[in-house]
């Protein structure tokens, strides 16, 4: 082995590479983020404040407001609602919001009275950031991602407290690093007279994710 081959492998990569690797056989993905950035801040990496920013940003500037404006348009416009659920991506910047459409698209799915959808990525968290901010943890967790597929509608009245008469299906929808989702919530029954901006404050993040049901 040469010298620069003994000097790389104990260079902070090969560190952090290492412990991404130990950390990959964790069960929980919570902790493993938490180690890695631990680990990324002691190397002199990442910063705490850089870390604080982005927090910031996704909870104070994008969040689920973003995702509630656009489900306050689709309820007060039915014009802009088909154009969400024909083209999730170009009516979600009609709204200024901004998507990367080179990695991600975005596909709308309208709660019916009949229909319910709930979101779920089974094999990791792909996750629309950009209109729905930070996912929670439970999205990220195991439980969630095998148990949405397996029985649905057990886990939403167990875990949820969302109670789904048998006649309505549910669809669950795989989200991918390419094609996310979000879920078009029926309106609350009562607010047809609110304003498109009155209306943002009924929308919430987990109807969204179709593990609530506004209506």
């Amino acid at each position: 082995m040469s010298n620069n081959e003994d000097t790389d492998n104990h260079s902070p990569n090969n560190h952090i590479n290492e412990t991404v690797e130990k950390l990959a056989h964790e069960y929980d993905p919570e902790p493993r983020a938490r180690a890695l950035q631990s680990l990324l801040i002691e190397e002199g990496l990442l910063s705490t404040d850089a870390v604080d920013a982005v927090v910031s940003t996704y909870e104070t500037e994008i969040g689920p407001l973003n995702g509630a404006k656009v489900v306050a348009r689709a309820w007060t416009d039915p014009d802009y609602k088909q154009r969400l659920l024909n083209n999730g991506i170009d009516a979600i910047a009609e709204l200024d919001i901004e998507i990367n459409e080179d990695v991600m698209e975005i596909t709308a799915l309208e709660n019916t009275p009949d229909t319910h959808n709930i979101i779920v990525c089974t094999l990791c968290s792909c996750y629309p950031w950009a209109v729905l901010g930070l996912p929670p943890t439970w999205y990220k967790s195991p439980e969630y991602r095998s148990r949405v597929v397996r029985e649905p509608r057990e886990l939403l009245r167990e875990e949820f407290d969302v109670d789904l008469d048998d006649s309505i299906e549910i669809n669950v929808w795989d989200s991918t690093s390419e094609l996310r989702y979000m879920v078009l919530p029926q309106q609350p029954p009562g607010t047809d007279d609110l304003s498109e901006d009155e209306l943002v404050e009924h929308v919430t993040r987990n109807a969204m994710i179709g593990v609530d049901r506004l209506a």
